[in-house]
């Protein structure tokens, strides 16, 4: 059975870095990302990254956050840097498996960038 799992969110000032991490297992997973979701507001890309290491992030964290994954041990991680208000939101871990690529997401791990 496929599972997600993410931890390291949680309440950081304006200008803080904060680390999100997401176990995945129950499969071997193509691309993996992450996705955010503030309220009111419909889920959006936040970055991605495939199994070859090529990656893809949104033009509003580009400079501030980073993706990595470690294929061997089925874990991808997103750093946070130089974090403003507007990154306020349910942060969802995100994975394609092989070989169906069918989708799969985590519970969601809350960030709030507050003073």
């Amino acid at each position: 059975q496929v599972q997600l799992v993410e931890s390291g969110g949680g309440l950081v000032q304006p200008g803080g870095s904060l680390r999100l991490s997401c176990a995945a297992s129950g499969s071997l997973f193509s691309t993996m990302g992450w996705y955010r979701q503030a309220p009111g507001n419909q889920r959006e890309l936040v970055a991605t990254i495939t199994i070859t290491g090529r990656t893809n992030i949104a033009d509003s964290v580009k400079g501030r956050f980073t993706i990595s994954r470690d294929n061997a041990r089925n874990t991808v991680a997103l750093q946070m840097n130089s974090l403003k208000s507007e990154d306020t939101a349910v942060y969802y871990c995100n994975a394609n498996v092989l070989p169906s690529l069918d989708e799969y997401w985590g519970q969601g791990t809350q960030v709030t960038v507050s003073s």
